[in-house]
């Protein structure tokens, strides 16, 4: 079997592919492993490219951490506990108490500051109507988030103050531009099924360490074959159910193969109609992210995140632990999804901009020195999860058979998160198995 593509996506379809009992070639057109969870050294400390956090519910994430030995390498919270800052002093939080849903979270949404007591009241009613949405209702693609809160009665100011605190980060649009499928996806299985699905986790190694390093080691192990600065130019079918993969002008041979490759890259690899809509994949869309790396010459906050109200500053995470940074210092990642605006502006105005806007969320950071500063930009890091694109997100089969394509933009149900890259990998592996099993050996991969 041959996969192409050695992001999160691929990662997992390859894991899966070897415990099944494939002899596996994976193939990665860049010099690394991760796609869009990756790290770099840069004066002897450790940056991801982002910052990356998953959910208690995301099971196929957590379940492929803990197959490629990094389950330990993680931080899972206890209980739901966000932090909830602003500018003006204010603070607040969303946290569950140890009360079954959809009572956990009363008591933040009687209590939260940002609200008045009316629009409490209001946002208690609208997360009622929305635990009984079902996420996979297909017509609930066909309007915003914003709309269907509108007409729960969630004025701008609550719509900003509570739900896009949630929408931003996990669907990487704004809430007028947010699928109602993509939302209720988030909320009704995160924050309104299981009292815990919302608890959050984050890595406390570098992102490099975490994914690409541990499934690199598991592959090793197995037996197969790992190639990055593999640059595929065609994956098209063969005799007897079988398919080629032009690589750097080899051409290897497959009993089945997984294309784990972003959406606006497919249609270069595969034959044309191939997949459904593969005419149409264009219209995803991106959006992207920045992440602006401050380190600090001393503690600013003793937060390990918190999200900032009314601030550019979207979300800050201490990123000390798996910086590495020592000698009292500490690493601040400050986080922005959706980030249209931003995406074009120079580093400097960027760092000026989020380490003013830390300082106004946390007045520390004004007595203190910026030791290093880095900006990262995903300039394509998610599909555009606007209402219309469900109907694209095609399933892991395609019209060629033994030919799978994986990815967070497939349809998974969810928006493009970790969760839903493995979730992909996994359903593509399942296919390519079954295929491989029943035209031919799974260790028939070989250089034709």
């Amino acid at each position: 079997m041959v996969v192409v593509g050695g992001g999160l996506a691929g990662l997992a379809a390859a894991v899966d592919a070897v415990d099944g009992g494939a002899r596996v070639t994976l193939l990665e057109r860049r010099p690394r492993l991760g796609g869009a969870t990756w790290s770099f050294a840069r004066d002897g400390i450790s940056y991801d490219n982002g910052q990356h956090v998953f959910m208690r519910c995301c099971h196929e994430y957590r379940s492929f951490l803990d197959r490629i030995g990094s389950g330990d390498k993680v931080f899972l919270q206890d209980a739901l506990d966000v932090a909830v800052v602003s500018p003006d002093g204010r603070r607040g939080s969303i946290r569950r108490d140890r009360l079954p849903a959809p009572l956990h979270l009363a008591r933040t949404l009687a209590t939260y500051p940002f609200l008045s007591v009316s629009q409490r009241a209001a946002a208690v009613r609208a997360a009622v109507a929305l635990s009984r949405l079902d996420p996979d209702d297909a017509s609930l693609d066909d309007r915003s988030f914003e709309q269907w809160l509108v007409s729960k009665g969630q004025g701008a100011a609550a719509i900003a103050a509570l739900w896009e605190l949630i929408v931003l980060p996990t669907v990487n649009v704004r809430v007028g531009e947010a699928s109602l499928k993509l939302a209720a996806r988030v909320f009704v299985t995160g924050l309104l099924t299981e009292a815990g699905g919302a608890d959050i986790g984050w890595t406390r190694v570098p992102l490099a360490e975490l994914h690409a390093d541990a499934a690199s080691a598991v592959l090793s192990d197995a037996g197969a074959t790992v190639r990055t600065g593999a640059h595929v130019q065609r994956v098209s079918a063969a005799e007897a159910g079988r398919l080629t993969v032009d690589v750097d002008g080899a051409e290897l041979t497959a009993d089945a193969v997984v294309v784990a490759v972003p959406h606006d890259v497919v249609d270069e690899i595969v034959p044309p109609t191939t997949v459904a809509h593969q005419d149409r994949l264009v219209e995803l869309g991106v959006s992207p992210i920045v992440n602006v790396h401050l380190v600090y010459d001393r503690p600013v906050t003793d937060l390990a995140f918190a999200a900032g109200l009314n601030s550019p500053a979207q979300f800050v995470f201490d990123r000390s632990e798996a910086a590495g940074v020592g000698d009292g210092a500490q690493c601040l990642a400050v986080s922005i999804s959706g980030a249209d605006e931003e995406i074009g502006r120079s580093p400097a105005e960027l760092i000026a901009t989020m380490s003013g806007a830390v300082t106004a969320l946390f007045p520390a950071a004004g007595d203190a020195e910026v030791l290093h500063s880095m900006v990262t930009r995903e300039v394509a890091a998610t599909f555009r999860g606007r209402p219309g694109t469900d109907a694209l997100r095609p399933a892991a089969e395609t019209n060629v058979p033994g030919l799978m394509v994986a990815g967070t933009w497939t349809d998974t149900g969810w928006p493009a998160t970790m969760e839903s890259a493995v979730a992909s990998g996994r359903e593509a592996a399942r296919h390519a198995l079954a295929h491989a099993w029943a035209y031919g050996p799974a260790d028939s991969e070989s250089a034709a």
